[in-house]
């Protein structure tokens, strides 16, 4: 029965850490977004250095996927391992929403959305960029960034897509973020003041990925 619990307690501490990791990426990857709303050549700059650095494309971006993996993965086996630990319990003694929030019952299915919403945004950039590098061997054009993100958001219903997934994102981080640190045993004076910060970072960043969705359908490039 030891082993079982630390066996759990490992897996929840792998999960913590890998969704920690994923924040940094978002931190990232939102402050770079953001600019190709406030200034266009700073964003291609960016870009192209994130698509060219060696640093980046051949040790952060494997590091990232494979903590996106590793996060899914521990949280499909979490989830089953709770579920055959409330079916061993008994509807008797389990009061669902009594012990726990809405959203951190259903942490697996915003999960999933997630998950798909990650691959789609794979496919239209990440799948493109390697597409236009090492399939099709185009040159270097440093100033083809922000016109490609901002035709990305043209369709409406890509847009609203992007933007539903943000708003599941955020459910997702509401729970997740803050329950990152409990995981890992951080319970000291601080730790208010960590979950104030968690639930302001669950809302304010999904909505800025959501307005650079609606501002780049709303302001296409004109020919």
């Amino acid at each position: 029965m030891s082993g079982l619990i630390k066996s759990s307690l490992a897996r929840k501490y792998v999960m913590a850490l890998s969704g920690l990791f994923l924040v940094i990426f978002l931190v990232l990857h939102v402050t770079i977004n953001l600019a190709s709303v406030i200034s266009p050549d700073f964003f291609n700059e960016a870009s192209h250095f994130m698509g060219y650095n060696p640093l980046v494309q051949f040790i952060m971006q494997p590091v990232l996927i494979a903590g996106v993996i590793v996060h899914f993965v521990m949280g499909f086996v979490l989830e089953t391992q709770n579920k055959k630990a409330r079916g061993s319990v008994g509807y008797t003694s389990y009061k669902g929403s009594a012990n726990a929030s809405w959203v951190s019952r259903n942490m697996i299915y915003s999960g999933l959305v997630v998950l798909a919403f990650l691959g789609l945004h794979f496919y239209d950039f990440w799948i493109h960029e390697m597409t236009y590098k090492y399939v099709e061997f185009n040159d270097q054009d440093p100033t083809r960034y922000y016109a490609e993100t901002v035709e990305k958001f043209a369709p409406f219903w890509r847009t609203i897509l992007y933007v539903i997934s943000f708003v599941l994102l955020s459910l997702h981080l509401w729970h997740g973020f803050a329950s990152s640190f409990q995981s890992m045993g951080v319970n000291n004076k601080y730790t208010p003041g960590i979950k104030k910060f968690a639930k302001a970072f669950a809302v304010v960043v999904p909505l800025a990925f959501a307005f650079i969705a609606l501002y780049h359908h709303l302001n296409p490039i004109t020919h």
